[in-house]
């Protein structure tokens, strides 16, 4: 949907949300599987070899379609990363559930049923963890991934003018569209001999193309040293 006057950045986080609501199910799904694989392995149920076998293949199939299909835009944003995750670990899971077949069928280790969902569960864990803090990390605010304020804020000081810079905030609307904002105190002069359009367009530049992560939405406000003086000493933090 497009940004409105109501809805500045439109509806471009919703993926982030969707992307932890997945991230949410897949550790509360990799956290009963593993609770349940641990009562298996101690008392396995018995389990049909067979039918197990089928319903594995039919879920490997299914999911090699689906990763298939996501393969390519699984790094598009943390929704699609969060699906593509979601199919392969399914994908993955299917696996260990053939396996835990064949040999159920072959032996008769009925255990092996418990340690196919505890390898699930190994799984499913860690990247739904890694997904979660991600995603956190975002409806945080936290600065994004790769992004130095202070090489940024140390790189603004050395362009000609500039006297300070305080009240430096980055943060990630969604993906690929991170966001800094800074307050930028320049000489008196530069605002009588027009070069303060020059130190804008200088260090709004610098962050769209100098650092690993380019921002190319920036807000920077021009203060003299006297209007900067006067700000609340909580907004002057570097």
């Amino acid at each position: 949907r497009p940004a409105t006057s109501r809805r500045t950045w439109g509806f471009r986080r919703i993926e982030v949300l969707a992307a932890l609501g997945q991230s949410v199910l897949l550790l509360a799904v990799g956290i009963y599987t593993a609770v349940e694989g641990v009562h298996r392995l101690f008392a396995p149920p018995e389990v049909p070899g067979t039918e197990l076998l089928i319903f594995g293949v039919v879920g490997l199939v299914a999911n090699a379609i689906g990763i298939a299909v996501l393969a390519t835009a699984r790094n598009a944003n943390f929704n699609m990363r969060a699906a593509f995750l979601e199919v392969l670990n399914d994908a993955l899971g299917s696996l260990g559930v053939i396996v835990a077949a064949i040999v159920i069928w072959l032996t008769g280790f009925y255990q092996a049923d418990a340690l196919a969902g505890l390898f699930i569960a190994a799984l499913i864990v860690p990247r739904a963890m890694r997904l979660m803090r991600q995603t956190t990390a975002v409806l945080m605010e936290f600065t994004p991934d790769g992004l130095d304020l202070d090489a940024m804020r140390e790189h603004m000081l050395r362009v000609e003018g500039v006297v300070e810079v305080h009240d430096v905030h980055a943060s990630m609307v969604a993906t690929g569209l991170p966001v800094v904002t800074a307050h930028v105190v320049v000489a008196d002069s530069c605002f009588h001999d027009g070069s303060a359009v020059t130190i804008l367009d200088h260090i709004r530049s610098c962050v769209a193309s100098h650092f690993e992560v380019s921002v190319e939405h920036s807000t920077f406000q021009l203060e003299t040293a006297e209007l900067g003086g006067r700000e609340p000493a909580s907004i002057r933090h570097p």
